[in-house]
């Protein structure tokens, strides 16, 4: 993962990198869904830690994440006589999309403030411009 914001600017990025870039997942993490967005149905716990050649907590763990990001949704499913199982499936990605949409115009936002704040903290009045200098 890029150290600052000018390496991401300077790093080839696929779409799938806003996963790491906005949400700090990882390469597991992504791993894991690709393996649910090229499901035909929704899959299982095991069927997604077997797909990723990891244990089923490992896997469990990635998708818990995925799921607070708003990317897989998990869903039960009842067995006719009795008991359950959950399976996991994308999420709507418009739904995701505006999200990362109102994280980045917030982070925008924030950013513009705190440069401003720099401006004004490092302004002198007593420094002579680049047009005085010459």
């Amino acid at each position: 993962m890029p150290d600052s914001m000018a390496e991401y600017l300077r790093a080839d990025m696929d779409c799938e990198g806003l996963l790491e870039c906005i949400y700090g997942l990882t390469e597991l993490d992504r791993d894991c869904f690709e393996v649910v967005i090229e499901g035909e149905a929704p899959l299982t716990i095991d069927e997604i830690a077997e797909a990723v050649d990891r244990e089923r907590s490992t896997a469990y763990r990635s998708l818990q994440r995925l799921r607070k990001a708003g990317f897989v949704q998990k869903e039960q499913v009842n067995y006719d006589q009795g008991g359950y199982y959950h399976v996991f499936r994308p999420a709507d990605p418009d739904v995701a999309a505006d999200e990362m949409q109102r994280m980045l115009n917030d982070w925008y936002a924030k950013m513009g403030q705190l440069i401003g704040e720099f401006r004004t903290k490092y302004e002198t009045t007593d420094r002579p411009t680049a047009a005085a200098e010459s």
